[in-house]
């Protein structure tokens, strides 16, 4: 399975989200995709970041590597924001499947505060996100195993 890399980007009090609709079924996940080959994983992070939200980061710092059987592992690094506005680079893989309007794409800046309330995708990450917002992030990486 492909090595994919996902993005924790705070900003003001507020999370960076991908919105989802994906035929009609509704949720959030964190920025970021797979890693292609060659590619290293920060590498990708910095990609990913600006394709499917237009933003620029620093200083990404691995904080969850994620064990899913059903999408592989997933490299979940919290990431400083440095500029932009999230929006949908044109030329991405997600622009183009939002414009048919069945699986959307809409990264949004989401209150903190509301991420116990939401459907966060997977369900294991949203808990954990929810306690390092209240206790503070890792110093060193924690492996989060999801179940099938």
């Amino acid at each position: 399975m492909r090595q994919s890399v996902r993005a924790i980007i705070i900003k003001d009090g507020q999370l960076l989200l991908m919105k989802r609709n994906k035929f009609g079924q509704q949720f959030y996940s964190l920025v970021g995709g797979g890693v292609d080959e060659g590619e290293m994983p920060e590498q990708a992070l910095h990609r990913e970041v600006a394709e499917e939200s237009s933003l620029t980061i620093a200083k990404p710092r691995l904080v969850v590597v994620q064990q899913d059987p059903q999408f592989g592992e997933q490299l979940i690094y919290l990431a400083e924001y440095v500029s932009g506005t999230p929006q949908l680079a044109a030329t991405s893989a997600e622009a183009a499947d939002t414009a048919d309007g069945q699986n959307t794409y809409e990264p949004i800046w989401l209150a903190i505060d509301r991420l116990p309330s939401i459907k966060l995708l997977p369900n294991e990450l949203q808990q954990l996100l929810v306690q390092y917002v209240d206790a503070g992030f890792p110093a060193e990486p924690q492996t989060l195993k999801i179940n099938a």
